[in-house]
């Protein structure tokens, strides 16, 4: 096998054990131990973290930051990929800040010249616009890797409603719209799921009350459990095909949105009566798109809501 063969499944090979001996390289690859370990040598030298083990029970073994072997893109790919991660900057959080900068960085540097003044000439031209936010979301290393391997943390939320207070949630996944970070997490103070604002989490730690996780494995980003409205309200709208185009906009209300062949559409859904306020100011929002039919709490908040508007014009 020739040598930059060799040292390419090497790396794979190592990066798959984590912990190996000399000897046990060598049987795999029908190579000397000599010859191993200078192999192991180059890899060390070309950045792969290995770390030895001395004594009868000794070893090598791959330190927790692995680094992957080297991935052959085409040009296409490459500029895929630059603006891929490059779109990110418009988020002043993220689950892998410092990482995804100074992979960015490194994928840039170490592209042909022609491709860097290709991306060069694109920065100027293409962009996916994300409004940004000034609020930071100092948490979402943490909700991330709770929701990865289930773990229940204790947070401190600040709610509009109920200001600051402690949370135990099981957090299932985070995910970016319009600018801001939410966590959907099983809350165990409301025993059901809840969607957070990860901007409105400014502190979380592992949960140390022995609480038990949930099996939330078959709870995915693609299939979130929607939470059952507290006092149900039956919500029934009825929206032009601009309101529609407006709505489909809004990820939270994917399930509520019914959607006609003219474009037109409905929205016939119960939802919690605490959240009378927040649909107060939505529906106002799309003023024409919308003809509200109930519930009359909603009208009436509408209503309230526009007389106090108006006084603040005469």
């Amino acid at each position: 096998m020739p040598k930059s063969k060799r040292l390419m499944e090497l790396m794979m090979t190592v990066n798959r054990k984590r912990r190996f001996k000399v000897q046990e390289l060598a049987d795999e690859f029908g190579v000397s131990k000599r010859t191993i370990l200078r192999d192991l040598q180059e890899l060390s030298e070309l950045g792969v973290p290995l770390y030895s083990e001395v004594g009868p029970n000794g070893g090598y073994q791959v330190l927790r930051e692995r680094v992957l072997p080297p991935i052959a893109f085409t040009e296409e790919e490459a500029v895929a990929m630059f603006f891929a991660v490059h779109s990110l900057r418009h988020y002043s959080s993220l689950p892998f800040e410092t990482e995804s900068a100074s992979a960015l960085n490194k994928f840039y540097l170490h592209m042909p010249g022609d491709v860097r003044d290709r991306i060069d000439s694109m920065k100027d031209r293409v962009d996916f616009i994300t409004p940004t936010r000034r609020s930071d979301a100092p948490c979402l290393a943490t909700l991330l890797d709770a929701a990865v391997h289930r773990k229940v943390l204790l947070v401190k939320y600040e709610s509009k409603e109920e200001g600051a207070n402690d949370r135990r949630i099981q957090p299932v996944c985070i995910y970016a719209h319009n600018g801001f970070w939410y966590c959907t997490a099983f809350c165990f103070l409301r025993q059901g799921f809840r969607v957070f604002r990860c901007d409105r989490i400014r502190e979380a730690e592992l949960d140390a009350s022995g609480t038990e996780p949930f099996d939330l494995k078959d709870v995915s980003l693609s299939r979130r459990e929607a939470a059952e409205p507290r006092q149900p309200v039956r919500l029934r709208a009825e929206l032009s095909r601009a309101g529609v185009q407006r709505c489909e906009s809004e990820l939270w209300l994917a399930s509520m949105l019914q959607v006609r062949e003219d474009g037109s559409g409905a929205i016939d859904k119960e939802v919690s009566r605490s959240d009378i306020p927040f649909y107060t100011e939505f529906f106002i929002g799309l003023g024409d798109e919308v003809l509200l039919e109930e519930p009359a709490e909603l009208k009436e908040s509408i209503r309230r809501k526009l007389s106090e508007m108006l006084g603040r014009y005469q």
